[in-house]
């Protein structure tokens, strides 16, 4: 999981939290299912299924299950996509995509039996080819940067900023660049990781906690128990999705126009509302607060708390004197300043030093794994040892049948590359051949940087080697040579570069925990990336046309992070001028109290930092408000009653109906978008009023 753009795929928290200190759905709030798993694993695994043969690498990859896997990829990318555009918080969907995978060719292979045509069961093989595809494509709808760095570079976020807002440094979405774009920069981390499978695999015996998770998982999955307990899930799942989907028909009835609806029910009351505090009825966000751990939900509450309650306030009344008294709202120089770049700091305090953090550790670790290198398995030795279990013999022989040659991985990133370096210039003019050429020399070593701390933490930092990129890459190319845009597509290349490696270095591991082939994974990766590359784009181009207020302040989809991606690029080419007065100062203690508020939970240990926040959560609401922490503290509230009482069935259900919420209300926007298009509009607008508001109103239609 990443910490930096939001907790996102097999990274569990905003998509400025991506795979960090909490591991919802497949890590930190296991389900019995994987209990199960693991206890299955001190009886041997494998033992359980050694009567069944494993299939060959080509056999694994089935037409049925790639049609499965680009009908649950349309599903996950407008889940992730409304999620991107809207808070940016994203939470695994990889227990969703085992499971509905696991439930959808269950059936099907269920039907084709009784009709007698089965000619290939349905294996736990199988089962990960569909979890890895489904996944690789959904994490495009992140990493292709559809909220963040590629939604930066539009018109609309460069109108909400004061600089750089010219020709040079904007660049419109289009359906057709967008496309070319992820295809030539998507493919290159999955080359850049396969030399290195067997020594992060086997000779450094690297956890891997999500994607060790979700082999667990998926073993169970394929067990008479589990499958029983899967269809439970599923059921469950089936269940919730139908209500958020008929509740989100249902909202859409009373928005015919601006703040209409229940999403603007004043909760708490008028003022609070002002403030945006108030429950926004999101069945969304309630499923994600039921998967994201209590820390995240408390920690995005508290910074609305200390933004909208305190700070915001106290600095409006500073109105006339820290900046022009007749600045619009959304004015980097008035308010909307502090609110974006105070937000930025703590956001590069908590990813600095967590980079800082992974990256001592991945030191540490190498240098220990090559100073006790003789204690440790290494590359080639027999899977027949005495000292492996009879799992680890079974899983490494397998593990080295299906070999990628590194010849094949080596070629393939230097033509990638090439083609690349001569591509990308003709898409922005801004981003010059020798800077891409920079990026990938120095891209495998990240991307190795990025897999192997992904690999002993859990943590995978895309956007902090995006931000990193974005710094570098738009400093050189300077101002008055689009550098804000130069910046923004590097971030794009470094970011597609790292996620894709440590995506395909976690599949790698749980092939290698379900016997699935490292061919099989590699594939399914590219077959699932090339999806990707498509559906995402296509997805992003609906809500595009369809939303014609998205990515501005007050919207159904704000897009925030657009802006704050522009921002960060901004401030890495032309400084701090664009500052209104004492921001900075402020900027420069939030950013160093990330730092301090990070160092003193890692000082304490994990039973006392888990009631200390963490500050990219509280950075969220800083620009954003409380409405959806305070959905999300909901989601929590539910789950720690149901565990209070039946801990087992909350554990076990809570995932399936988190995701049900989640999958229901996201695959809602697809026929509202079509409506939308369509020209259809919602016949009713709720709206809540003051009295003496509603007095006026009434005297005016009465008069």
């Amino acid at each position: 999981m990443d910490r930096s753009n939001g907790v996102t795929r097999r990274d569990t928290y905003p998509s400025e939290l991506e795979n960090g200190a909490a591991m919802a759905d497949v890590g930190a709030k296991r389900s019995d299912v994987e209990r199960e798993g693991e206890e299955e694993e001190d009886v041997s695994v494998e033992k359980i299924f050694e009567s069944k043969e494993v299939p060959s690498w080509q056999n694994q990859l089935t037409l049925r299950a790639f049609i499965v896997s680009f009908v649950l990829s349309i599903l996950f990318a407008f889940i992730v996509m409304k999620l991107n555009l809207t808070t940016g918080i994203i939470p695994s969907l990889s227990v969703s995509a085992g499971l509905l995978g696991f439930f959808f060719l269950k059936t099907w292979t269920k039907l084709l039996q009784k009709s007698g045509l089965l000619k290939q069961p349905f294996t736990r093989q199988e089962n990960t080819v569909i979890q890895t595809c489904v996944v690789a494509s959904s994490g495009i709808a992140f990493s292709g940067g559809f909220g963040t760095y590629l939604f930066g570079m539009s018109s609309v976020a460069a109108k909400q900023s004061t600089e750089a807002n010219n020709s040079q440094n904007i660049k419109e979405p289009g359906l057709a660049w967008m496309i070319g774009f992820l295809f030539v920069v998507s493919f290159l981390g999955l080359f850049s990781v396969i030399p290195l499978r067997k020594i992060m695999i086997i000779d450094f015996k690297l956890i891997y906690p999500s994607g060790t998770a979700t082999a667990h998982l998926i073993n169970s999955f394929h067990t008479p128990k589990g499958a029983k307990l899967a269809k439970k899930q599923v059921r469950a799942l089936g269940k919730f999705f139908t209500f958020s989907f008929l509740w989100g028909f249902f909202q859409w009835f009373f928005t015919a126009g601006g703040d209409c609806g229940f999403v603007n029910f004043p909760t708490f009351g008028l003022k609070a509302y002002e403030h945006r505090f108030y429950f926004d009825f999101s069945a969304t966000y309630v499923g994600v607060g039921m998967i994201c751990p209590y820390l995240i939900n408390i920690s995005l509450l508290l910074g609305a708390i200390l933004s909208w309650g305190i700070m915001w306030p106290l600095i409006q009344d500073r109105k006339g004197h820290w900046y022009p008294a007749n600045l619009g709202e959304s004015s980097l120089h008035g308010l909307q300043g502090y609110k974006v770049f105070i937000a930025i700091a703590m956001i590069l305090g908590d990813g600095l030093y967590n980079f800082c953090k992974v990256f001592g550790y991945t030191l540490y670790g190498l240098y220990h794994q090559f100073k006790n290198k003789s204690v440790l398995p290494v590359a080639g030795r027999s899977p027949s040892e005495p000292s492996l279990s009879i799992d680890d013999k079974r899983r490494t022989e397998l593990f080295f049948k299906d070999q990628i040659p590194t010849w094949f991985a080596v070629a393939g990133y230097v033509v990638i590359a090439i083609i690349s370096t001569i591509s990308l210039p003709h898409i922005f003019h801004q981003l010059k051949w020798y800077y891409i050429v920079v990026i990938y020399i120095f891209a495998p070593i990240l991307a190795f940087c990025n897999s192997y701390g992904c690999g002993l933490t859990d943590w995978s930092l895309p956007s902090t080697y995006g931000k990193l990129a974005i710094f570098t890459i738009g400093a050189w190319a300077g101002a008055s040579n689009g550098g804000v845009l130069a910046g923004l597509a590097a971030c794009g290349v470094m970011m597609n570069i790292v996620s894709t490696a440590s995506d395909l270095t976690q599949d790698f591991k749980t092939g290698y925990l379900t016997l699935a082939s490292p061919r099989s994974m590699f594939v399914s990766q590219v077959i699932g990336t090339a999806m990707g590359c498509v559906i995402s784009p296509c997805v992003f181009w609906l809500f595009y046309k369809a939303f014609h207020d998205l990515g501005q302040p007050g919207s159904q989809y704000p897009a925030p992070y657009g802006l704050v991606y522009r921002n960060i690029s901004i401030l890495g080419v032309d400084g701090f001028s664009a500052l209104p007065k004492n921001c900075l100062t402020l900027c420069y203690i939030f950013f160093a109290g990330a730092i301090v508020i990070c160092g003193v939970r890692d000082a304490v240990g994990k039973k006392r930092a888990r009631f200390i926040p963490i500050p990219m959560a509280m950075a969220i609401p800083f620009y954003l408000g409380s409405y959806f922490a305070i959905d999300m503290c909901l989601g929590s509230l539910i789950l720690f009653v149901w565990r209070k009482m039946n801990k087992r069935k909350a554990d076990a259900f809570a995932p399936a109906v988190a995701s049900g919420l989640i999958c229901g209300d996201g695959i809602w926007t697809l026929p509202q978008s079509i409506l939308a298009l369509a020209g259809v509009n919602p016949p009713i607008c709720m709206k809540f009023l003051s009295r003496k508001d509603n007095a006026r109103v009434d005297t005016f239609l009465g008069s």
